[in-house]
C-alpha cells in the first residue's frame, strides 16, 4: 500500500486509485459536501413537477440550481445531464497526465459585474496547451466558496479561468483560494471591481496577468464535466488545481458582500474518472 501526498492532500493509493481527504479551512464544516448533496434528488423531483415563475436562473428563490433544468428548454441538461459540474473530487486515478503549458500575457484590466459574479475579460493572445491541444483564454471569474469540493471539503473561493479551443471545446482551470495572507492580485481586482449589476469598469494604464493567480505547484485534477451555470453545456475539459493560493478573509468578504450566493451544489460523478499525475 502506497500513501499519496500532495501537500494539503492525504490519499491512500490502491492499484492506482487514491482516496482523498483534505483540510481546507477552519470554516469547512459550514460547507461540507453533505450539505451540498442534501435534498438534491428531492429538489430535482420537485422542480420537474413544479411550475416555476422564474424568468432567469439564480442561486436562490424560484430560479435556484434545483430548478435550472426546467426554467428554459435550452437548460434541460442542467437537470438531466450525466456529466455535470461541479463534483466532489474524492477518488482519483493516478497516472500519466499531460502537463499544462501556460502562455499567458498581461491584458488591460476590464472588470464586469454581471449580477452573478465579477468577471475579468481577457484580450486575445493568451492560451494554454494541454495534451497538444490549444485553448485560448477568454475570461476569468469567481465563486465563493469554491464550487468543487475535494475529499468532501470546500475552499473559501475559486477562480475559474475559461478557455476555448478552435473546435469549440471549453477548457476551464479552477484555482482554489484558502483564507490566509492577503492576495496581491485579488487586491488589484477588488480595488476596481464594479459594485452595481451590469456595470463594466475599464481601468486605464492597469494590466493583469492570470499567471499571477496560479499556485506554484501546478498539479491538477482532470475530468470531463460541464459549465457550472446555465445552459450547463457538457464536454468541458476541467483542470482543477490541487494546491490552493492564499486570500485574506477580508478579501473573501468583499466578494460575498456583493454576491452572497454564487455556488452550484456538487453533482453525481456518474462513473466518470478523475485523473491526476504522480
Amino acid at each position: 500500500m502506497e500513501t499519496k501526498h500532495m501537500r494539503f492532500i492525504k490519499g491512500v493509493a490502491i492499484g492506482g486509485i487514491a482516496m482523498l481527504t483534505v483540510a481546507c479551512s477552519d470554516s469547512d464544516d459550514d460547507h461540507d459536501a453533505k450539505a451540498d448533496n442534501h435534498g438534491t434528488a428531492t429538489h430535482a423531483e420537485k422542480a420537474s413537477h413544479a411550475v416555476t415563475h422564474a424568468d432567469h436562473w439564480a442561486y436562490d428563490g424560484d430560479g435556484a440550481p434545483h430548478a435550472w433544468g426546467v426554467i428554459k428548454e435550452e437548460y434541460a441538461i442542467c437537470g438531466n445531464g450525466m456529466q455535470q459540474s461541479p463534483i466532489d473530487i474524492s477518488t482519483v486515478t493516478i497516472g500519466p497526465l499531460s502537463k499544462i503549458e501556460f502562455k499567458y500575457r498581461s491584458t488591460p484590466l476590464e472588470l464586469v459585474n454581471n449580477g452573478y459574479t465579477i468577471k475579468a475579460n481577457y484580450h486575445t493572445g493568451s492560451y494554454i496547451t494541454m495534451g497538444g491541444k490549444r485553448y485560448d483564454l477568454l475570461q476569468l471569474h469567481f465563486h465563493a466558496p469554491a464550487e468543487h469540493t475535494i475529499g468532501g471539503k470546500r475552499y473559501d473561493m475559486v477562480a475559474h479561468l475559461i478557455h476555448k479551443a478552435a473546435d469549440g471545446q471549453l477548457g476551464v482551470i479552477g484555482v482554489m483560494f484558502k483564507v490566509g495572507d492577503k492576495n496581491k492580485e485579488i487586491e488589484k481586482l477588488w480595488a476596481n471591481m464594479p459594485t452595481e449589476s451590469d456595470q463594466t469598469n475599464t481601468v486605464k494604464n492597469m494590466r493583469i496577468n492570470a499567471l499571477d493567480l496560479l499556485p506554484a505547484d501546478l498539479t491538477y485534477f482532470n475530468y470531463a464535466g460541464s459549465s457550472t451555470t446555465p445552459p450547463c453545456s457538457e464536454g468541458v475539459n476541467w483542470m482543477v488545481m490541487a494546491t490552493p493560493v492564499s486570500i485574506s478573509a477580508k478579501q473573501v468578504k468583499q466578494f460575498t458582500d456583493l454576491f452572497p450566493a454564487s455556488v452550484r451544489p456538487v453533482k453525481p460523478l456518474n462513473g466518470r474518472v478523475v485523473r491526476t499525475s504522480n
